[in-house]
């Protein structure tokens, strides 16, 4: 049975939709506040939804589907470029986009907004990747 990828996806189209509106305020626009807000959201959600539903797309590569549940963020990501279902770049950007999330978790500011906006263009182009690389496993 495939796995579903609906709400990833859906995730990936709102994150798009609200970074787009961005693109059209101007700093310091109540609008502009409110679409950064949700491109911040949708990026975390999209970030953890990515590295559950790829530890269910690794599950084959596992003697057993406790291991792959088991694996942490970078250890999912790493397994997939090991197997050939990523590459060894976008690895290495997904490490970034987790390490960005992590460095910052607790900074719920301007600056953490604005390094987060920085990624979202290849981060929203991953994310899509990675939707099909997920949706074309089966979760057996």
């Amino acid at each position: 049975m495939p796995i579903n990828t609906d709400f990833l996806i859906r995730c990936i189209s709102t994150l798009e939709s609200a970074f787009d509106q961005l693109q059209r305020r101007e700093p310091g626009d109540t609008f502009y506040d409110i679409f950064r807000a949700a491109s911040v959201k949708e990026f975390e959600i999209v970030l953890e939804q990515s590295g559950s539903l790829l530890k269910k797309r690794l599950r084959p590569y596992f003697a057993s589907d406790r291991q792959a549940d088991r694996l942490t963020f970078k250890n999912a990501f790493r397994h997939a470029a090991r197997h050939g279902l990523i590459s060894v770049e976008a690895c290495e950007r997904w490490y970034a986009y987790r390490d960005n999330w992590n460095d910052t978790a607790h900074d719920y500011g301007e600056e953490f907004a604005e390094t987060t906006l920085k990624l979202l263009p290849s981060f929203i182009a991953d994310a899509r990747e990675m939707a099909r690389v997920i949706g074309e496993g089966a979760d057996e």
